[in-house]
């Protein structure tokens, strides 16, 4: 696969996804950047076409929306444009006992980081069959290889897009079509603020955004199947956690959410 054209990126507005534009871009390729903040999204335009020379197209959507990810769909048919390269980064989390916070926040968490990512790559992705060409990323986390006390519904978010981006992957396998799973994990951006998660130990060595989103593209670009930014989290979650009791890997787990300050 050559030809390299319009991206679509979800929570461009930000972290790993305002990287993954840039990278993107560096390269040539036209974007539509999604994202609620239309201001920070304009400013990302202005910055991408006057560096790179490249062609980019703003949709502001909230993707807890049920009908957003048909939004932007019928937005870019509109526009007649063809989406070659899908990267679903969009996605929140939030801390705290699963019984102590608001069902209306954690239904918007499953709104978006399931929804509307499973909606956006099913629209897209028949184009992309019927060109046998396209390329999908989907941002999950390490936290989809495990139960997530302090954070149940986030990490089982993460390990249905783990799951789900698997099983595409091998079904649209000879339509030249990839999907790649990028798995970090913590990243310094703006999700530790809006996850209450200042005071967790755990993102007190967290990667920049702009590293994962290195990693990311380019194991997209490879066409891998799964891509973690860290190897030595790979090692663990592959050759360490499976072999250990359940229960221990729960108190592993909910030890490295709680908060120390």
């Amino acid at each position: 696969m050559t030809r390299l054209n319009t991206a679509l990126i979800t929570g461009a507005s930000g972290g790993i996804g305002l990287e993954m534009a840039r990278l993107h871009a560096q390269k040539g390729g036209d974007l539509v950047l999604v994202a609620r903040s239309k201001d920070k999204l304009e400013a990302l335009k202005n910055e991408l076409e006057i560096q790179y020379k490249v062609n980019v197209f703003v949709l502001a959507e909230d993707l807890s929306q049920a009908d957003s990810a048909k939004n932007i769909f019928n937005q870019t048919e509109a526009l007649g444009l063809q989406i070659d390269t899908l990267i679903n980064n969009a996605g929140f989390g939030g801390h705290g006992l699963f019984h102590e916070r608001e069902i209306e926040e954690e239904q918007g968490m499953m709104q978006v980081n399931m929804v509307a990512l499973t909606n956006l790559t099913h629209y897209y992705l028949k184009g992309m069959i019927s060109r046998n060409n396209g390329r999908i990323l989907n941002v999950s986390s390490t936290a989809s290889f495990m139960p997530g006390p302090l954070q149940a519904v986030y990490y089982a978010t993460k390990a249905y897009v783990t799951s789900f981006t698997q099983a595409v992957a091998e079904e649209v396998r000879e339509h030249n079509v990839t999907a790649t799973v990028l798995c970090p994990g913590a990243v310094a951006t703006g999700f530790v603020a809006a996850a209450n998660l200042e005071g967790v130990d755990s993102w007190k060595y967290a990667k920049t955004s702009a590293s994962v989103a290195k990693c990311g593209y380019q194991a997209m670009e490879r066409g891998e199947l799964v891509a973690f930014n860290q190897g030595e989290l790979r090692f663990i979650l592959d050759w360490i956690l499976p072999f250990l009791p359940r229960k221990v890997v729960l108190k592993i787990s909910r030890k490295a959410m709680e908060k120390t300050a």
